[in-house]
């Protein structure tokens, strides 16, 4: 906790130092629209091990640019899968959907008129709902106290090439989704936009 505390601390100190040399630039808001595949799995302290399982996203995106540096903000409805394997009870699939709010902040390594090469940090929260567990009722009874929410972080790199929008991220859970498995989601994200303006 004290590495994440210092890497944000560090980001954000870069981030204010960049922010005095574009400061004469005027911001400009750009929307749009966002869809993609996940990958996710959740990582136990027991005896189950996690895989990834496909998922799917869909939502809205906004930008604030503001020379190279921008903020990035979205609102994604997700559906994650994940599978467990145990030695002593089987394997097991765990399906939810989830409402995220990722926030980024970001540098453009590379910035012409009509081709960005991007890197990003941030946070995320994730409401978590329509939860279910095909497994054996011992697992049922352990995962019936499903946490709703979630925060974690964030972070990958993009690419934009005029309107359109490639980001290939990865989000790290830092709060359980289940206190008694202490299972903590992780997953790899790719997502294509596009701002409508």
């Amino acid at each position: 906790m004290k590495q994440q505390f210092l890497a944000c601390s560090s980001l954000l100190l870069c981030i204010t130092c960049s922010m005095d040399t574009q400061a004469q630039q005027t911001p400009s808001l750009h929307f749009g629209i966002k869809g993609g595949a996940n990958f996710t799995k959740t990582s136990t302290e027991s005896s189950l091990e996690g895989k990834y399982g496909f998922g799917y996203q869909a939502g809205a995106m906004a930008r604030v640019d503001i020379g190279r540096l921008y903020v990035q903000g979205e609102t994604l409805l997700n559906k994650r899968k994940t599978s467990y394997e145990a030695k002593d009870k089987g394997s097991a699939k765990l399906t939810w959907n989830s409402v995220d709010v990722p926030v980024v902040i970001g540098y453009k390594l590379i910035k012409t008129d009509d081709f960005n090469v991007r890197a990003f940090a941030g946070g995320v929260y994730s409401f978590a709902f329509n939860n279910k567990l095909s497994v054996s009722e011992s697992f049922q009874e352990g995962y019936n106290k499903f946490d709703k929410s979630n925060i974690g972080i964030t972070g990958g790199i993009g690419i934009d090439y005029k309107n359109f929008t490639v980001d290939l991220r990865y989000e790290n859970g830092l709060s359980s989704l289940n206190k008694e498995f202490k299972s903590k989601p992780h997953s790899f994200s790719l997502g294509i936009g596009y701002f409508l303006f």
